[in-house]
């Protein structure tokens, strides 16, 4: 199957930034979200641009998700050939996929570095690529740039580029709820429900098989594909390791607790699964803080509860932490002392730099219950950083009284975050 490739211009415009100027570009993310697309589409800016295709090296080490088993050594030894076939007076480009598949890549990027007039660009679909060790090797030479599953923005423009310019926002936004952005979706003839389940049933599979149980040993999937369901299903929900373990031994499994801490480690690197750690506001710290844990696409995780509808709530909330981590920020969860009734939740804590903004997300302000609920903790933590209540419906926006921003989801996500950040 021929895909089509549309363009992904936030990270296409960060790998020009970087270009001929020393440093090995590092793309890593969770598999299949666009990285080899994106290469891809680099490639071809090149060409435009007049570099000539023999000093241009493109290297892919996994198909479908299987390993090429290919070695260092072969991989050195192509890369010479290639070098020597192209023009040396010009710059030439090395572009390594799924570089993690070939054991001691290392080294051949760290050679491929001290050369002159070599650029190099890899991609990693696990965190352990970029170990303790290779930072080490590659200190201050090389730049990170995570990629993600589509954003809502994106999403929006692949629909217009894919002949779907007719699609309304809200209308778009429920099918991006539903069924996430993994941009192998937009090669699909149709979108319907038993379709996206195959294409993203082939994405889950891949990652736990490949990128967890591979990676770790893991010989029972089946814990290990119960452990996701549950970190699933139950996204949005404060939780202990101790709790997750608890919940797995009442469903018969003999597993301890740092087993489960060392498979939901796993999860992380994979990124597939992010988790968020609660953090005390207005100066209380947690003596035990807990996590919530987000998948890092809505697709992926309504897989798992096979489509419902019935955990709204958690799905937006979701969508609105990815979105957060995408934007660059450290994500938590808020802890608030409250004078009425204990401590509240903050939904989200975001910080970029000595920025800081806060944010709820609801179904509904219909009800003017709810809207106090929402609001109240906001309220209570008293600092003069941005305050946002990201809400589902339209029955309120604008700002109120106090500063407090109320506005539609949908919208936020097509913002770009700039007008919360110049509120500080």
């Amino acid at each position: 199957m021929v895909r089509t490739l549309y363009p992904r211009p936030r990270y296409q415009t960060l790998l020009e930034r970087y270009r001929d100027d020393g440093r090995i570009k590092v793309l890593r993310g969770v598999r299949r979200c666009g990285k080899s697309a994106i290469l891809t589409l680099t490639m071809r800016g090149l060409v435009a641009d007049g570099v000539k295709p023999e000093n241009i090296f493109y290297k892919r080490f996994d198909d479908f998700g299987l390993p090429s088993m290919q070695t260092a050594d072969d991989l050195t030894r192509e890369l010479a050939a290639a070098m020597e076939a192209s023009d040396a007076k010009s710059m030439f480009y090395v572009f390594l996929d799924e570089i993690q598949e070939v054991p001691g890549w290392e080294h051949v990027v760290r050679g491929l570095h001290t050369k002159d007039n070599v650029d190099v660009t890899i991609t990693g679909s696990n965190a352990h690529f970029l170990s303790s060790d290779l930072a080490t090797l590659l200190a201050g030479r090389y730049v990170p740039i995570d990629v993600f599953p589509l954003s809502f923005r994106e999403y929006m423009e692949f629909l217009s580029a894919s002949g779907n310019q007719g699609t309304g926002v809200d209308a778009a936004f429920a099918e991006y709820l539903r069924y996430g952005g993994m941009p192998g979706l937009f090669s699909l003839r149709q979108r319907d429900e038993d379709d996206v389940a195959r294409e993203l049933s082939s994405v889950f599979d891949t990652v736990i098989l490949n990128d967890v149980a591979k990676r770790l040993g893991i010989r029972d999937l089946a814990l290990l594909e119960r452990l996701v369901a549950y970190l699933f299903s139950t996204s949005g929900n404060l939780f202990s390791t101790r709790k997750v373990t608890g919940a797995l031994r009442s469903a018969g499994y003999r597993i301890s607790q740092d087993t489960i801490e060392n498979y939901i480690d796993a999860l992380e690197r994979a990124y597939i699964l992010s988790g968020l750690r609660q953090t005390g506001l207005k100066g209380k710290g947690l003596l035990n803080p807990l996590r919530k844990f987000y998948p890092v696409d809505t697709g992926l995780r309504n897989l798992t509860t096979n489509f419902s509808v019935e955990d709204l709530g958690f799905q937006l909330e979701n969508v609105v932490a990815n979105e957060l981590i995408r934007r660059g920020n450290h994500v938590s969860v808020g802890a608030v002392p409250m004078e009425s009734f204990g401590t509240s939740e903050v939904d989200f804590v975001a910080e970029h730099h000595q920025h800081r903004a806060y944010y709820q997300v609801t179904q509904t302000l219909i009800d003017d219950l709810v809207f106090e609920r929402e609001i109240a903790p906001l309220r209570a933590i008293g600092d003069s950083f941005p305050k946002t209540i990201l809400t589902y419906d339209h029955a309120r926006g604008g700002i109120t009284s106090d500063g407090i921003r109320i506005i539609a989801i949908p919208d936020w996500l097509l913002s770009d975050g700039a007008d919360e950040r110049n509120l500080a």
